[in-house]
């Protein structure tokens, strides 16, 4: 490896996130301030934010409780209706 041309790496670099949370990772900076983080995003806490623009939201779900369940039939009633259909 060439030397002094590699950033100073640092083991201990402290984050911080908007909610508070504080944590410390490897980096090649000293402090980093994040937005959102693990302990306050809605994937990992489980809190869903849904933002919604022209009601779209409930656009789909009002689709999906219209929409009529599709019940399959098995092969072999398949298989002996269209069997029937064809004599």
């Amino acid at each position: 490896m060439k030397t002094d041309i590699h950033p100073t790496y640092f083991d201990d670099a402290k984050v911080t996130c908007a909610c508070g949370n504080v944590f410390t990772v490897g980096s090649t900076k000293e402090k980093i301030e994040v937005e959102i983080c693990s302990n306050c995003h809605p994937f990992y806490t489980g809190a869903e934010k849904i933002i919604d623009t022209a009601g779209r939201v409930e656009k789909f779900k009002a689709r999906q409780a219209a929409k009529k369940p599709v019940v399959k039939k098995a092969k072999k009633e398949t298989a002996k209706i269209e069997a029937d259909e064809t004599k």
